[in-house]
Protein backbone atom coordinates (compact mmCIF):
# COMPACT_ATOMS: atom_id res chain seq x y z
CA UNK A 1 0.00 0.00 0.00
CA UNK A 2 1.23 3.24 -0.58
CA UNK A 3 1.69 6.58 2.02
CA UNK A 4 -1.61 8.63 0.06
CA UNK A 5 -5.24 7.96 1.40
CA UNK A 6 -6.48 4.72 -0.09
CA UNK A 7 -9.66 5.66 -1.78
CA UNK A 8 -13.07 3.68 -1.99
CA UNK A 9 -16.11 3.32 -3.65
CA UNK A 10 -19.42 1.38 -2.36
CA UNK A 11 -22.41 1.01 -4.84
CA UNK A 12 -25.78 -0.13 -4.29
CA UNK A 13 -28.87 0.58 -2.15
CA UNK A 14 -32.71 0.50 -2.40
CA UNK A 15 -33.26 -0.40 0.79
CA UNK A 16 -32.36 -0.89 4.45
CA UNK A 17 -31.09 -3.97 3.49
CA UNK A 18 -28.47 -3.03 1.01
CA UNK A 19 -27.43 0.40 2.47
CA UNK A 20 -27.33 -0.28 6.65
CA UNK A 21 -24.51 -2.74 5.41
CA UNK A 22 -22.61 -0.61 3.01
CA UNK A 23 -22.89 1.97 6.09
CA UNK A 24 -21.55 -0.15 8.35
CA UNK A 25 -18.33 -1.16 6.04
CA UNK A 26 -17.81 2.56 5.71
CA UNK A 27 -17.19 2.57 9.33
CA UNK A 28 -15.15 0.29 9.92
CA UNK A 29 -13.54 1.29 7.05
CA UNK A 30 -12.89 4.96 8.83
CA UNK A 31 -12.32 3.51 12.12
CA UNK A 32 -9.37 1.31 10.85
CA UNK A 33 -8.24 4.31 8.30
CA UNK A 34 -8.90 7.87 9.63
CA UNK A 35 -8.25 9.30 6.41
CA UNK A 36 -9.19 7.17 4.03
CA UNK A 37 -11.47 8.81 1.28
CA UNK A 38 -14.58 6.79 0.61
CA UNK A 39 -17.66 7.35 -1.75
CA UNK A 40 -21.00 6.07 -2.08
CA UNK A 41 -22.98 5.53 -5.51
CA UNK A 42 -26.62 4.73 -5.26
CA UNK A 43 -29.69 5.29 -7.44
CA UNK A 44 -31.31 8.50 -8.22
CA UNK A 45 -34.35 8.83 -6.17
CA UNK A 46 -33.70 5.86 -3.94
CA UNK A 47 -33.33 5.73 -0.01
CA UNK A 48 -29.70 5.73 -0.11
CA UNK A 49 -29.55 9.01 -1.69
CA UNK A 50 -30.65 10.38 2.00
CA UNK A 51 -29.87 8.18 4.69
CA UNK A 52 -26.23 7.56 3.21
CA UNK A 53 -25.58 11.55 3.86
CA UNK A 54 -27.05 11.14 7.01
CA UNK A 55 -24.75 8.79 7.85
CA UNK A 56 -21.72 11.56 7.30
CA UNK A 57 -20.86 10.28 3.89
CA UNK A 58 -20.68 11.60 0.10
CA UNK A 59 -22.76 9.85 -2.24
CA UNK A 60 -23.62 10.57 -6.11
CA UNK A 61 -26.76 8.88 -7.73
CA UNK A 62 -26.99 6.96 -11.43
CA UNK A 63 -30.07 7.13 -13.15
CA UNK A 64 -30.96 3.89 -13.35
CA UNK A 65 -33.80 1.66 -12.19
CA UNK A 66 -35.08 -2.33 -12.19
CA UNK A 67 -36.69 -3.78 -14.96
CA UNK A 68 -40.44 -4.05 -14.75
CA UNK A 69 -42.59 -7.41 -14.78
CA UNK A 70 -44.33 -6.18 -17.35
CA UNK A 71 -44.32 -3.71 -20.44
CA UNK A 72 -43.90 -0.30 -19.90
CA UNK A 73 -41.65 2.48 -21.23
CA UNK A 74 -39.54 2.63 -18.59
CA UNK A 75 -38.37 -1.08 -19.77
CA UNK A 76 -38.13 0.73 -23.45
CA UNK A 77 -35.56 2.70 -21.73
CA UNK A 78 -34.19 0.28 -19.31
CA UNK A 79 -30.90 -0.52 -22.14
CA UNK A 80 -30.51 3.77 -22.39
CA UNK A 81 -30.44 3.99 -18.91
CA UNK A 82 -27.77 1.00 -18.12
CA UNK A 83 -25.80 2.29 -21.11
CA UNK A 84 -25.89 6.13 -19.42
CA UNK A 85 -25.04 4.82 -15.86
CA UNK A 86 -22.20 2.83 -16.89
CA UNK A 87 -20.38 5.78 -18.79
CA UNK A 88 -20.70 7.92 -15.47
CA UNK A 89 -19.80 5.39 -13.42
CA UNK A 90 -16.69 4.56 -15.91
CA UNK A 91 -16.35 8.65 -15.45
CA UNK A 92 -16.72 8.79 -11.95
CA UNK A 93 -14.08 5.85 -11.31
CA UNK A 94 -11.49 7.58 -13.31
CA UNK A 95 -11.74 10.85 -11.69
CA UNK A 96 -11.94 8.82 -8.46
CA UNK A 97 -9.56 6.26 -8.73
CA UNK A 98 -10.78 4.08 -6.19
CA UNK A 99 -7.70 1.37 -4.64
CA UNK A 100 -10.87 -0.80 -4.67
CA UNK A 101 -14.47 -1.18 -5.45
CA UNK A 102 -17.57 -3.15 -3.24
CA UNK A 103 -21.30 -3.70 -4.13
CA UNK A 104 -23.55 -4.49 -1.97
CA UNK A 105 -26.38 -5.19 -4.60
CA UNK A 106 -29.47 -2.85 -6.09
CA UNK A 107 -29.50 -1.09 -8.79
CA UNK A 108 -26.38 0.95 -9.02
CA UNK A 109 -24.15 -1.79 -7.89
CA UNK A 110 -23.85 -3.10 -11.44
CA UNK A 111 -22.65 -0.02 -13.74
CA UNK A 112 -20.21 0.59 -10.74
CA UNK A 113 -18.77 -2.87 -10.54
CA UNK A 114 -18.79 -3.41 -14.37
CA UNK A 115 -16.93 -0.21 -15.13
CA UNK A 116 -14.12 -0.89 -11.81
CA UNK A 117 -13.93 -4.89 -13.14
CA UNK A 118 -13.04 -3.99 -16.62
CA UNK A 119 -10.75 -1.71 -15.66
CA UNK A 120 -8.96 -4.31 -13.45
CA UNK A 121 -9.83 -2.53 -10.10
CA UNK A 122 -9.93 -4.83 -6.84
CA UNK A 123 -13.46 -5.51 -6.15
CA UNK A 124 -15.65 -7.54 -3.79
CA UNK A 125 -19.58 -8.08 -3.74
CA UNK A 126 -21.17 -8.61 -0.34
CA UNK A 127 -24.67 -10.58 -0.89
CA UNK A 128 -26.89 -10.32 2.32
CA UNK A 129 -29.23 -12.61 1.57
CA UNK A 130 -29.78 -16.76 1.45
CA UNK A 131 -30.92 -16.41 -2.15
CA UNK A 132 -28.36 -14.82 -4.35
CA UNK A 133 -29.36 -11.07 -5.89
CA UNK A 134 -29.74 -11.20 -9.91
CA UNK A 135 -27.04 -8.42 -10.23
CA UNK A 136 -24.20 -10.33 -7.55
CA UNK A 137 -24.98 -13.18 -9.73
CA UNK A 138 -24.65 -11.49 -13.14
CA UNK A 139 -21.51 -9.93 -12.01
CA UNK A 140 -19.81 -12.92 -9.85
CA UNK A 141 -17.42 -13.99 -12.50
CA UNK A 142 -15.78 -10.44 -13.00
CA UNK A 143 -15.44 -9.58 -8.65
CA UNK A 144 -12.74 -10.76 -6.93
CA UNK A 145 -13.95 -11.69 -3.99
CA UNK A 146 -17.75 -12.13 -2.43
CA UNK A 147 -19.00 -12.26 0.85
CA UNK A 148 -21.79 -14.52 1.87
CA UNK A 149 -24.10 -15.19 5.00
CA UNK A 150 -25.42 -18.33 4.80
CA UNK A 151 -23.93 -21.86 4.21
CA UNK A 152 -24.44 -23.13 0.47
CA UNK A 153 -23.92 -19.91 -1.63
CA UNK A 154 -21.33 -21.87 -4.05
CA UNK A 155 -24.94 -23.01 -6.10
CA UNK A 156 -24.86 -19.25 -6.76
CA UNK A 157 -21.03 -18.31 -6.66
CA UNK A 158 -17.73 -19.55 -7.97
CA UNK A 159 -16.67 -21.34 -5.07
CA UNK A 160 -13.00 -20.38 -4.91
CA UNK A 161 -14.14 -16.64 -4.46
CA UNK A 162 -16.56 -17.68 -1.59
CA UNK A 163 -16.00 -16.25 2.20
CA UNK A 164 -18.65 -16.57 4.86
CA UNK A 165 -18.65 -13.62 7.22
CA UNK A 166 -22.59 -13.29 7.93
CA UNK A 167 -24.61 -9.66 7.34
CA UNK A 168 -22.24 -6.49 8.64
CA UNK A 169 -24.34 -4.87 11.04
CA UNK A 170 -24.37 -1.43 12.82
CA UNK A 171 -22.09 -2.20 15.67
CA UNK A 172 -23.63 0.11 17.90
CA UNK A 173 -27.30 -1.82 17.43
CA UNK A 174 -26.68 -4.39 20.61
CA UNK A 175 -25.47 -1.22 22.88
CA UNK A 176 -28.59 0.13 23.43
CA UNK A 177 -29.86 0.38 27.37
CA UNK A 178 -33.09 -0.36 28.19
CA UNK A 179 -33.71 2.86 30.91
CA UNK A 180 -32.89 5.49 28.36
CA UNK A 181 -34.98 3.43 25.67
CA UNK A 182 -37.44 4.01 28.09
CA UNK A 183 -36.87 7.41 28.45
CA UNK A 184 -36.14 8.25 24.89
CA UNK A 185 -39.63 6.39 23.93
CA UNK A 186 -41.61 7.85 26.70
CA UNK A 187 -42.85 4.31 28.12
CA UNK A 188 -43.20 1.98 31.21
CA UNK A 189 -40.45 -0.03 32.48
CA UNK A 190 -42.83 -1.79 34.40
CA UNK A 191 -44.72 -3.03 30.91
CA UNK A 192 -44.10 -5.72 28.48
CA UNK A 193 -43.38 -4.10 25.11
CA UNK A 194 -43.90 -5.22 21.54
CA UNK A 195 -41.55 -4.18 18.28
CA UNK A 196 -43.05 -3.90 15.21
CA UNK A 197 -40.85 -3.50 12.06
CA UNK A 198 -41.66 -4.13 8.54
CA UNK A 199 -38.13 -3.27 7.10
CA UNK A 200 -37.23 0.32 5.75
CA UNK A 201 -40.36 0.89 3.40
CA UNK A 202 -42.79 -0.87 5.50
CA UNK A 203 -44.87 -3.95 5.34
CA UNK A 204 -48.71 -3.53 4.52
CA UNK A 205 -49.28 -6.82 6.12
CA UNK A 206 -48.01 -5.97 9.31
CA UNK A 207 -49.83 -2.48 9.51
CA UNK A 208 -53.50 -3.67 9.00
CA UNK A 209 -52.97 -7.29 11.54
CA UNK A 210 -51.17 -4.47 13.78
CA UNK A 211 -53.99 -1.84 13.16
CA UNK A 212 -56.71 -4.20 13.78
CA UNK A 213 -54.68 -5.35 17.25
CA UNK A 214 -54.32 -1.99 18.71
CA UNK A 215 -57.54 -2.33 21.20
CA UNK A 216 -55.94 -6.10 22.06
CA UNK A 217 -52.77 -4.79 22.90
CA UNK A 218 -54.29 -1.81 25.28
CA UNK A 219 -56.39 -4.04 26.92
CA UNK A 220 -53.44 -6.41 27.90
CA UNK A 221 -51.54 -3.69 28.92
CA UNK A 222 -48.50 -4.05 26.12
CA UNK A 223 -46.84 -1.37 24.74
CA UNK A 224 -45.98 -0.54 21.12
CA UNK A 225 -43.27 0.71 19.09
CA UNK A 226 -44.40 0.36 15.23
CA UNK A 227 -42.12 1.18 12.58
CA UNK A 228 -45.17 1.81 9.38
CA UNK A 229 -42.82 3.03 6.55
CA UNK A 230 -43.98 6.41 4.97
CA UNK A 231 -47.30 5.33 3.48
CA UNK A 232 -48.91 3.92 6.16
CA UNK A 233 -47.59 6.36 8.73
CA UNK A 234 -50.43 9.16 8.18
CA UNK A 235 -53.47 6.98 8.93
CA UNK A 236 -51.33 4.65 12.01
CA UNK A 237 -50.51 7.72 13.76
CA UNK A 238 -54.19 8.72 13.90
CA UNK A 239 -54.81 4.97 15.49
CA UNK A 240 -52.00 4.69 18.02
CA UNK A 241 -52.51 8.48 19.30
CA UNK A 242 -56.18 7.19 20.92
CA UNK A 243 -54.33 5.14 23.59
CA UNK A 244 -51.29 5.71 25.47
CA UNK A 245 -48.07 3.96 25.13
CA UNK A 246 -48.96 2.81 21.16
CA UNK A 247 -46.20 4.55 19.25
CA UNK A 248 -46.41 4.65 15.81
CA UNK A 249 -43.21 5.52 14.08
CA UNK A 250 -42.62 6.38 10.05
CA UNK A 251 -39.29 5.40 10.71
CA UNK A 252 -37.09 4.19 13.86
CA UNK A 253 -33.36 6.20 13.38
CA UNK A 254 -32.40 4.84 17.37
CA UNK A 255 -33.22 0.96 16.22
CA UNK A 256 -30.20 0.44 19.12
CA UNK A 257 -33.03 1.89 21.43
CA UNK A 258 -35.85 0.14 19.84
CA UNK A 259 -34.16 -3.07 20.11
CA UNK A 260 -33.28 -2.32 24.04
CA UNK A 261 -36.96 -1.36 24.52
CA UNK A 262 -38.17 -4.72 23.52
CA UNK A 263 -39.78 -7.56 25.47
CA UNK A 264 -40.85 -9.21 21.54
CA UNK A 265 -39.96 -8.64 17.68
CA UNK A 266 -42.25 -8.76 14.95
CA UNK A 267 -40.09 -8.62 11.96
CA UNK A 268 -40.41 -9.31 8.05
CA UNK A 269 -37.09 -11.68 7.28
CA UNK A 270 -34.90 -9.73 5.37
CA UNK A 271 -31.21 -10.47 5.60
CA UNK A 272 -30.24 -7.31 7.61
CA UNK A 273 -33.49 -7.98 10.03
CA UNK A 274 -32.87 -11.82 10.51
CA UNK A 275 -28.77 -10.83 11.07
CA UNK A 276 -29.68 -7.70 13.87
CA UNK A 277 -32.09 -9.83 15.26
CA UNK A 278 -29.69 -12.75 15.81
CA UNK A 279 -26.78 -9.81 17.64
CA UNK A 280 -29.47 -8.33 20.01
CA UNK A 281 -30.64 -11.51 20.64
CA UNK A 282 -34.45 -10.87 20.59
CA UNK A 283 -37.29 -13.13 20.48
CA UNK A 284 -39.09 -12.86 17.72
CA UNK A 285 -41.95 -13.61 14.73
CA UNK A 286 -40.73 -13.83 11.36
CA UNK A 287 -43.26 -12.92 9.06
CA UNK A 288 -41.52 -13.32 5.94
CA UNK A 289 -42.64 -10.76 3.12
CA UNK A 290 -43.60 -12.69 -0.36
CA UNK A 291 -43.24 -10.21 -2.77
CA UNK A 292 -39.35 -10.99 -3.23
CA UNK A 293 -37.06 -13.22 -5.54
CA UNK A 294 -37.30 -16.30 -5.54
CA UNK A 295 -39.23 -16.44 -1.80
CA UNK A 296 -35.55 -15.85 -0.13
CA UNK A 297 -37.13 -14.27 3.04
CA UNK A 298 -39.05 -17.31 3.77
CA UNK A 299 -35.50 -19.39 3.14
CA UNK A 300 -34.29 -16.74 5.84
CA UNK A 301 -36.96 -17.50 8.29
CA UNK A 302 -36.56 -20.87 8.31
CA UNK A 303 -33.03 -20.56 8.45
CA UNK A 304 -33.78 -19.73 12.01
CA UNK A 305 -37.09 -21.65 13.03
CA UNK A 306 -35.25 -24.62 12.46
CA UNK A 307 -32.59 -23.94 14.91
CA UNK A 308 -35.59 -23.01 17.50
CA UNK A 309 -34.50 -19.67 17.32
CA UNK A 310 -37.72 -17.52 16.17
CA UNK A 311 -41.29 -18.47 15.56
CA UNK A 312 -42.70 -18.24 11.63
CA UNK A 313 -45.83 -17.18 10.64
CA UNK A 314 -46.52 -16.63 6.54
CA UNK A 315 -47.99 -13.75 5.05
CA UNK A 316 -51.45 -15.35 4.57
CA UNK A 317 -51.59 -16.49 7.92
CA UNK A 318 -50.69 -13.16 9.69
CA UNK A 319 -54.42 -11.13 9.62
CA UNK A 320 -55.53 -14.43 11.72
CA UNK A 321 -52.88 -15.63 13.82
CA UNK A 322 -50.23 -12.90 14.22
CA UNK A 323 -51.63 -11.28 17.22
CA UNK A 324 -53.05 -14.75 19.24
CA UNK A 325 -48.99 -15.68 19.03
CA UNK A 326 -47.26 -12.79 20.12
CA UNK A 327 -49.59 -12.07 22.82
CA UNK A 328 -48.71 -15.56 23.93
CA UNK A 329 -44.89 -15.04 23.48
CA UNK A 330 -45.30 -11.63 25.61
CA UNK A 331 -46.91 -13.73 28.44
CA UNK A 332 -44.58 -16.44 28.07
CA UNK A 333 -40.75 -15.51 29.16
CA UNK A 334 -39.57 -18.54 29.97
CA UNK A 335 -40.08 -19.03 25.69
CA UNK A 336 -38.19 -15.42 25.43
CA UNK A 337 -35.59 -16.42 26.75
CA UNK A 338 -35.01 -19.99 24.61
CA UNK A 339 -35.69 -17.94 21.75
CA UNK A 340 -33.37 -15.61 22.55
CA UNK A 341 -30.53 -18.45 24.08
CA UNK A 342 -31.13 -19.91 20.35
CA UNK A 343 -31.10 -16.40 18.19
CA UNK A 344 -27.61 -15.39 19.96
CA UNK A 345 -25.55 -18.60 18.74
CA UNK A 346 -26.22 -17.56 15.15
CA UNK A 347 -24.88 -14.07 15.48
CA UNK A 348 -21.71 -13.17 13.20
CA UNK A 349 -20.57 -10.35 15.32
CA UNK A 350 -17.13 -10.04 13.42
CA UNK A 351 -18.94 -9.70 9.60
CA UNK A 352 -17.91 -6.27 9.18
CA UNK A 353 -14.65 -6.54 10.56
CA UNK A 354 -14.18 -10.15 8.39
CA UNK A 355 -15.12 -7.99 5.19
CA UNK A 356 -12.80 -5.80 5.32
CA UNK A 357 -10.08 -7.48 6.10
CA UNK A 358 -10.91 -9.30 2.40
CA UNK A 359 -11.20 -5.76 0.91
CA UNK A 360 -8.16 -4.29 2.01
CA UNK A 361 -6.11 -7.88 1.14
CA UNK A 362 -7.66 -6.70 -2.07
CA UNK A 363 -6.06 -3.60 -2.16
CA UNK A 364 -2.17 -5.35 -0.99
CA UNK A 365 -1.88 -7.52 -3.66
Amino acid sequence: MTNSPLRFIISGGGTGGHIFPAVAIANELRRRLPDAEILFVGANGRMEMTRVPEAGYKIVGLDITGLQRRLTPQNLMFPVRVFRSVRKAGRLIEEFRPDAVVGVGGYASAPVLLAATSRAIPSLIQEQNSYAGLVNKLLAKRVNKICVAYDGMEKFFPKDKLILTGNPVRTEIASGDRAEAMKFFDLDPAKKTLLVIGGSLGARTLNLATAAALARLREAGIQLLWQTGKLYFPEARQQADQAHNLHALEFIQRMDLAYAAADVVISRAGALSVSELCITGKASILVPSPNVAEDHQTKNALALMSKGAAVLITDEHAPTRLYDEALRLLADPERQQQLSTRVRELARPNATVTIVDELLKLVKK
